[in-house]
């Protein structure tokens, strides 16, 4: 009995250090020491005791305690937690934008794992692994109960062997299997592309530090192409996790000239930060479309909230995912840390992200169209040149005068545009049948054309009539 009581005195003292450890580490920011709750460390210390004693099979301490730790900080909210050796190794590989795993960016719901999002050009994406989904089993084993560092422990592995996901979705009256084969991810986080000519795409998977200067080089490229300046720009955040915070805040500076970014307020002084931008636009004042949906979370939903509010950028797609919590890395030793949300992010205008997420401008679905089929006996439409005896239109006779279309102006554009592809030996992109690959894609490129075609008339002054049009002829 006596063990016993030495034991639990002895197990006691030590929670105690160790808490009186982590307590320290906050009173460095934060002046006041937090009182002690030592009932609560009494009754834990107990808990503690009996399992060491009474538990069917004998536990080591290290587990218990790192259990403890992990349990506690879960319970926070689903982005806290304890990183031991290995989860904080994979934390600082993953930032480099390389490591070993599917590509998908997840969370914790209900206790199973919820996809947040799937890495563009990664074995997840590739397997069909969507935005909201979620993993129920990992192999044969179950995730419920499981903590997120533990699920993404099974998930990561050596490239090339395979694992089974038992994937619940919406819209699918039961589980299934997708089976993805592991391979190191290596994420390229900025692409791009011309849509039209004059119309350029730029893609951004995640984000990291070197995002921006990507962002940038992007759109010069873009600019190359298309003779020195851009009518319009897509900006694609569709299916985006998130990233560094600095990613966020440089994408963003890259099309705003003045004003706040974001800022973040927590209960520590450290935790209160605040961006604005640089004088400067990267696209020179062309319109703007962002593109969002339920998978464009935390850093994504910062620039997409950033250019919203300064009504820099029409914001188009679904709502985002609604991460609005900041994260910040704490290191015990050399070889954990703590992952804590210290703050919460805001729009310029004061509207927090978290759980409300960004409502698009226009939201646009994500629809499957197809071209319907031509009917061997259907008859054009009739038009006032196919009746009979119609009146000749009078400026037959008056090229010279006639104004030019838009279309005429297209074709001008593209053929300029080939000429100086064939100079640089690059091909005219095709946007043919981009309304059946990507019509939420296809339907922002139509809003941006609108919007280049608004700024442009803004800009031209009225025209004035021919003094000699509509004059009788003598």
């Amino acid at each position: 009995m006596l063990n016993k009581k030495l034991f639990s005195t002895s197990v006691l003292l030590n929670t105690l250090v160790i808490l009186s450890m982590l307590a320290s580490q906050s009173t460095i920011a934060k002046p006041k020491r937090p009182i002690l709750p030592l009932e609560q460390l009494k009754q834990f210390s107990e808990v503690y005791s009996r399992i060491k004693q009474d538990y069917v099979e004998e536990v080591d301490d290290k587990k218990l305690i790192t259990d403890a730790i992990s349990g506690m900080l879960s319970g926070l909210d689903p982005h806290s937690a304890f990183l031991d050796e290995e989860a904080f190794t994979e934390l600082r590989v993953g930032t480099s934008g390389e490591f070993g795993g599917l590509g998908i960016e997840v969370g914790m719901e209900n206790g199973f794992i919820k996809v947040i999002s799937p890495i563009d050009d990664t074995p997840a994406k590739k397997a069909g692994i969507k935005a909201g989904d979620l993993i129920i089993r990992l192999n044969d084993i179950s995730v419920k109960g499981k903590t997120l560092n533990d699920a993404v422990k099974i998930m990561r592995g050596k490239p090339g062997e395979p694992i089974d996901l038992l994937i619940v979705r919406e819209g699918k009256d039961a589980p299934f299997k997708i089976t993805i084969i592991r391979a190191i991810i290596k994420v390229k986080s900025v692409k791009s592309r011309m849509l039209e000519d004059g119309y350029g795409y730029v893609r951004i998977s995640s984000f990291q530090s070197k995002t921006p200067t990507g962002v940038r080089e992007a759109i010069n490229a873009l600019k190359e192409q298309s003779n020195g300046k851009l009518k319009g720009l897509i900006l694609d955040l569709r299916n985006n996790p998130g990233g560094v915070l600095s990613g966020a805040v440089g994408v963003s500076d890259t099309f705003l000239r003045e004003g706040r970014i974001v800022y973040t307020e927590g209960r520590i002084p450290d935790a209160v930060m605040r961006y604005d931008a640089a004088p400067d636009d990267y696209l020179d004042d062309a319109p703007l479309v962002v593109l969002v949906n339920q998978g464009s979370a935390s850093a994504s939903e910062i620039v997409a909230g950033a250019l919203q509010d300064h009504k820099r950028a029409l914001i188009v797609g679904k709502k985002t995912f609604g991460k609005g919590s900041v994260q910040t890395v704490l290191p015990l030793d050399e070889k954990t840390a703590v992952k804590l949300t210290t703050a919460r992010y805001f729009t310029p205008l004061g509207r927090s992200i978290q759980a409300e997420g960004i409502h698009p401008d226009v939201v646009i679905e994500d629809l499957k169209i197809k071209k319907t089929e031509k009917s061997k006996d259907q008859v054009a439409p009739l038009s006032e040149a196919d009746l009979s005896g119609h009146l000749a239109n009078p400026n037959d006779d008056k090229e010279a005068i006639k104004p030019k279309t838009s279309s005429d102006k297209n074709k001008n554009d593209s053929e300029k545009s080939n000429k100086a592809g064939d100079k640089k030996g690059t091909k005219k992109p095709s946007t043919k049948a981009l309304a059946e690959e990507d019509y939420p894609l296809y339907e922002a490129l139509n809003m941006l054309k609108g919007m280049a075609l608004i700024q442009a008339m803004n800009k031209k002054a009225p025209v004035k009539p021919d003094a000699n049009l509509g004059t009788e002829k003598k």
